[in-house]
């Protein structure tokens, strides 16, 4: 009898979601990950793409978004500013179709193949790559949100405005952080 007490519950929540004619996967987690070629989980950024170097955007590739993706919103920050999180890219309206970006995504408004790019603390359009004091190790996250809807956002948006366009959008996301010293 002790074995087939286990097997209730999940009969039971089977019969429900049959029963209520929901669909199977609104209850599956995602598994949305976010990685780079040239960038290792708790690894150093390479400098090709920081200030002192190339300073260009490294690639990224990501999989495991909901079927029920509309767009991704990327953010790369760097919480270990001196004068609190800075913010080195925005990128939005990345349509579902797209499950990586270049490296030397190029800087201005548009992403080459669908997508937007929002101002950075820099003042700029697109990526700009660490570029902390000298001294201590920062930390870089690229943060990589699946969204249920397009962003209905004006152009040159910076990341707060995104974060807060996101709010209630969010379906699935995943991080990947990199680190730099100067």
């Amino acid at each position: 009898m002790s074995n087939a007490q286990p097997k209730f519950p999940l009969m039971l929540a089977g019969l429900i979601i049959f029963s209520l004619g929901l669909p199977a996967y609104l209850f599956a987690q995602s598994q949305l990950t976010l990685r780079s070629p040239a960038i290792a989980s708790g690894a150093a950024i390479p400098a090709e793409f920081a200030c002192n170097g190339g300073d260009r955007s490294p690639e990224l590739s990501w999989s495991g978004a909901p079927k029920s993706t509309v767009t991704y919103a990327l953010i790369v920050d760097d919480p270990d500013a001196p004068g609190g999180t800075f913010f080195h890219w925005v990128a939005y309206n990345i349509p579902a179709s797209k499950t990586s970006l270049p490296a030397g995504v190029p800087q201005g408004a548009e992403i080459p193949g669908g997508g937007k790019q929002g101002m950075n603390s820099f003042g700029h359009l697109g990526y700009n790559g660490p570029c902390p004091p000298p001294g201590k190790t920062h930390h870089y996250r690229f943060h990589l949100y699946a969204l249920d809807s397009e962003l209905n956002v004006g152009d040159k948006i910076d990341a707060p405005a995104i974060q807060s366009a996101i709010k209630g959008h969010v379906l699935a996301d995943a991080e990947l952080t990199g680190t730099f010293q100067r």
